[in-house]
């Protein structure tokens, strides 16, 4: 089998090691270091990917700020990506030198029990590890400075020109797609139209309510508006919001705090007894109880999407389900990473989708710190940061 090097086609025996850029966290909170990195070849069921253009997620601020975790560093972030893949490991089937991918946080090996199940895409051996730095296949890590291991972050550390990503968590898609717009599908916005499209399941004219209307919860009303709901409701704390998630389809907008009484009361009396559906994007036990007592009896569903903090606990009267209202969760938005992902480009490519909206900024790798600015500060909903490196 040969292997794309540049303009060369090497057998695989060859592959080496590359010396490339990346942006690496060495402590928590600090600016992220421009350095060279050795990346090392892809070991069995591993790709090599030149990323073209990432993104900032919050969960990758998150872990930066290492609040609440146990910190390791150092550490190249980075999960929200599009690129083109440049070598591939031993027992790689299903992607050659020159296709276009999506790295994921998450993956789909197609052979355990949950990647077999039509409803599950929680991947018994590629679901998310925050706390794991290292390859699968063998423990060790694939990026290095002066023989130094620096650790991979959820298994795609796409804040690399060059990263080294398990088969199993790419999605190849079509090669006409714009790696700057569809790389947002890897992560948070395939989430949140996920929980909608897939999960929550609004009817036409169902009355929608989405709460936090951060990127995530944006995404989810969009995917509501595609639906077809008539009513989209925003629920957020921060009332300047309103006029950026009319662009998503949200049709009225609530703050909690400009209310005396609970939400979900506020909810229901503007409803005729509650929402349709809900959709809680925030991450708060607060919120999720809301949304899942705004919903309607008989027929309601209320789908969480955010995750909250790990010694939080979910307090309802059991009455609340007795009475037919329904409550899920969803990770990813119900996707397979591998099956699903390309399906989603084409949506995109369709105009079914629009992603363009949820760029707010778009800065060079060099002013990669600028990205996180721009998120601490409220102002981004998604920043492109291009590698400004050719394919």
């Amino acid at each position: 089998m040969l292997l794309c090097m540049g303009c060369q086609w090497v057998p695989f025996a060859e592959v080496v090691s590359l010396l490339t850029v990346a942006a690496v966290a060495w402590e928590a909170g600090k600016p992220l270091v421009i350095e060279e990195v050795d990346v090392a070849p892809p070991q069995a069921m591993e790709v090599r990917v030149k990323i073209l253009f990432t993104s900032l997620c919050h969960t990758d601020v998150y872990f930066w700020e290492a609040k609440g975790q146990t910190p390791l560093f150092p550490r190249i972030f980075g999960h929200e990506a599009g690129g083109i893949v440049e070598s591939v490991g031993q027992g790689v089937t299903d992607l050659e030198p020159g296709d276009h991918v999506l790295p994921v946080f998450t993956g789909e090996c197609k052979e355990c029990a949950h990647c077999k199940s039509e409803e599950s895409n929680m991947c018994d051996l590629l679901r998310i590890n925050t706390d794991r730095g290292v390859m699968l296949n063998d423990g060790k890590t694939r990026f290095s400075i002066d023989g130094k291991p620096i650790y991979h972050f959820v298994g795609t550390s796409t804040f690399s020109e060059y990263t080294v990503i398990h088969v199993g968590c790419l999605a190849k898609i079509n090669p006409a797609a714009p790696l700057d717009k569809v790389c947002l599908l890897s992560c948070g916005i395939s989430t949140g139209l996920g929980a909608a499209l897939n999960v929550a399941k609004p009817k036409p004219g169902s009355t929608v309510a989405i709460f936090g209307l951060g990127a995530v919860g944006l995404a989810a009303a969009e995917g509501a508006r595609i639906a077809g709901a008539s009513r989209i409701i925003g629920v957020d704390l921060n009332s300047n919001r309103y006029d950026q998630a009319k662009k998503f389809g949200v049709t009225e907008f609530v703050n909690p705090k400009d209310h005396k009484k609970p939400v979900q009361e506020v909810l229901a009396e503007m409803t005729g007894g509650g929402v349709d559906r809900s959709i809680e994007c925030t991450g708060s036990v607060s919120a999720m109880i809301s949304a899942f007592e705004c919903v309607h009896d008989g027929w309601g569903v209320a789908v969480l999407v955010g995750v909250p903090n790990k010694d939080d606990a979910f307090k309802t009267h059991p009455m609340n389900l007795l009475n037919e209202r329904t409550l899920k969760g969803t990770f990813f938005g119900n996707y397979k990473p591998r099956s699903d992902l390309p399906s989603v480009v084409e949506k995109y490519m369709n105009k079914e989708i629009e992603l363009e909206k949820f760029i707010t900024h778009e800065v060079p790798f060099s002013e990669i710190n600028k990205a996180f600015d721009y998120m601490l500060e409220g102002h981004s909903l998604r920043c492109i940061i291009r590698m400004d490196a050719s394919p």
